[in-house]
């Protein structure tokens, strides 16, 4: 029925129908004289709703207007003005949604005017969606729409609370590039900063690895905290509890000296290389510290390569009189992390023995990327929801777990080879033994490894949260001061790296001992190993090449796709004949290993 007279309907009983008004005006002084006679209200987008599932309408003491807010459970924290939360709760109580006084897990939503109390602190822990007010408020503006539901993630993730709203910070002991970037990142997440000492300042945030004694007592107001607590805000969205992360001075002599030796990227001295070997294997014993950075750095193996430069381990650099001379002299005196053995070993076995620190150095550093980097991003149930999507952690880590498992063990054969060695010992089966394990492991992370850090790059600069989650756990002493890309070039490194330790070896193998053709025959294997990734790069390259034509040309046979296929040249040309094309027209022939294909040049 349609009236334009409500209380024609609006007073009496009526025994035989039970009476809906469908109101498109819930500010009206209709909809005031209704629910002031107990009568039941429901806007149109209610009656829509039900009559698309066939139900019902629902029999509720509230009016109704819409479902937009259907099934949700919201609960209120920080607000000062009754008649806002009286009037918040009434656009909750139209659109469906329930209220509660107290926070529990049957809460779906928090609506938060500020970044304190306990309700907030707790919504943190459990993961719950902190939204601001106007969520609410921009959901009645959609409530005419009936497929619309306040819930959808998209449309209430503009409106969360953002970890620094009612925060001041200060940053003290960081780079001027450091502190620049965390300013910017404060005020984009809803903070404000000012200079150390200031007193408007709820926070100091501190750079625990260089400040070793704080400017001034702080208020029991200002919270001194350390750099994780403001990556960890803004990774989960969330500004983090304090308690977790006050900043305290480290006292512990072992830690200290952990730090210090860490923050030498690159000793500069033979002796520095020495003490800095020694203690951080003293440290490993002692901490959960891994040794970063590797025990010894050949310029020779670790850094003057690249993919293109895998085969080129003919040549040993003419190193051995100064690497003799260096060993000896660490040989001198024997320092806690020797083997316990004769002090005057040979040369083939000191050489083993640093492929065997090596080894174990780089097994630390897989270990910290699956560890640190890995297993945390593919952890269900993630404060704020995933950080990556599962394409993204494949592209980034590629095989890395399999090169891990087999290094793992190759790590283990060494270390029992080293600590009971006598010379007619293998080194060269150890590496053979897993020869083909390597061939399956290594070409699909090296030949990947650049969309690899471009995906790391990428994604760091479009989510907030990666970048938040690579700070925290790249400032951490097992990563060295390395950032995720520098460790994950390793295994780009390690196998050449491995080639040039063998060919040192072999050196220093006598004609008769039966290791030094076992020893050619692991070079060898390795040499393959390489041989398969350069092919590999090869391959992958060319079959980029050809989608790059498909998607460049229009109208290009699908059936150019071919696993068999690649591109061997492209040339840009003009017709001189009427065909296959007009004469004069600009032409690219595209040379396959098969086929040649003919096409009018792509527009650019």
């Amino acid at each position: 029925l349609a009236t334009d007279n409500v209380k024609e309907f609006g007073d009496g009983e009526n025994t035989e129908f039970e009476t809906v008004f469908v109101l498109t005006d819930f500010a009206s002084p209709d909809y005031s004289y209704l629910y002031k006679h107990d009568n039941r209200i429901v806007g149109p987008p209610v009656v829509l709703h039900c009559a698309g599932r066939e139900e019902p309408l629902p029999f509720s003491s509230r009016p109704l207007y819409s479902t937009t807010m259907l099934n949700l459970s919201l609960c209120f924290t920080g607000f000062r003005s009754k008649e806002e939360v009286k009037n918040l709760v009434n656009l909750v109580h139209h659109m469906g949604g329930a209220i509660r006084k107290d926070f529990s897990t049957k809460v779906t939503h928090l609506i938060a005017y500020s970044t304190h109390g306990e309700k907030y602190k707790l919504a943190v822990c459990m993961g719950t969606p902190i939204l601001t007010p106007t969520w609410i408020h921009k959901a009645w503006e959609h409530r005419d729409d009936v497929k619309f539901h306040a819930g959808d993630e998209e449309f209430r993730t503009e409106f969360k609370v953002p970890p620094f709203q009612d925060c001041v910070l200060s940053f003290l002991g960081f780079s001027d590039e450091d502190k620049t970037n965390m300013e910017e990142r404060t005020v984009k997440h809803g903070g404000s900063y000012l200079e150390v000492g200031d007193e408007k300042c709820t926070h100091m945030v501190v750079e625990e690895n260089s400040v070793k004694e704080l400017p001034f007592v702080p208020s029991k107001r200002l919270y001194v905290v350390k750099q994780e607590w403001f990556w960890g805000s803004i990774q989960i969205d969330a500004r983090a509890g304090e308690s977790m992360y006050f900043y305290e001075k480290m006292d512990s002599p072992v830690m200290k000296k952990a730090v210090s030796l860490l923050s030498l990227n690159t000793p500069n001295s033979n002796r520095k290389r020495r003490r800095l070997r020694d203690t951080l294997a003293q440290l490993t014993k002692e901490t959960e510290i891994s040794p970063f950075p590797p025990p010894r750095k050949r310029p020779s193996a670790e850094h003057s390569l690249s993919i293109g430069s895998l085969l080129d381990i003919s040549n040993t650099p003419e190193t051995c009189k100064a690497l003799a001379g260096e060993r000896s002299h660490k040989h001198s005196r024997p320092s806690k992390s020797s083997t316990p053995a004769v002090l005057k070993q040979s040369a083939r076995w000191q050489v083993s023995k640093e492929l065997y620190q090596t080894e174990s150095n780089y097994v630390d550093i897989l270990t910290t990327v699956m560890q640190l980097f890995k297993l945390p991003l593919e952890k269900e149930d993630q404060v704020g929801g995933p950080i990556l999507a599962q394409e993204e952690i494949k592209t980034i880590f590629g095989s890395i777990p399999e090169i891990y498992d087999v290094h793992t063990r190759i790590k283990a054969d060494l270390e029992e080879l080293v600590m009971d060695w006598s010379e007619d010992k293998s080194v060269g089966d150890i590496i053979l033994k897993y020869s083909k394990d390597l061939v399956k492991a290594y070409p699909p992370f090296v030949n990947f490894f650049e969309m690899s850090k471009d995906t790391i790059v990428r994604c760091e600069k479009q989510k907030p949260r990666f970048h938040a989650f690579l700070k925290i756990n790249q400032s951490k002493p097992e990563c060295g001061r390395q950032k995720l890309v520098e460790l994950l070039i390793r295994p780009v490194q390690r196998l050449p790296s491995v080639a040039l330790l063998l060919n040192d070896i072999k050196k220093h193998t006598a004609d008769d001992n039966p290791d030094k053709i076992t020893l050619e025959k692991a070079i060898e294997s390795l040499k393959e190993v390489m041989t398969h990734i350069n092919e590999d790069k090869r391959k992958t390259e060319g079959q980029k090449q050809i989608f790059d034509v498909v998607y460049e040309v229009d109208g290009c046979p699908a059936n150019l796709l071919s696993s068999h296929r690649s591109l061997v040249h492209r040339v840009e040309t003009i017709a001189l004949g009427d065909k296959p094309c007009d004469r004069g027209e600009n032409v690219t022939l595209f040379l396959f290993n098969d086929c040649l294909e003919v096409t009018p040049t792509p527009m650019k």
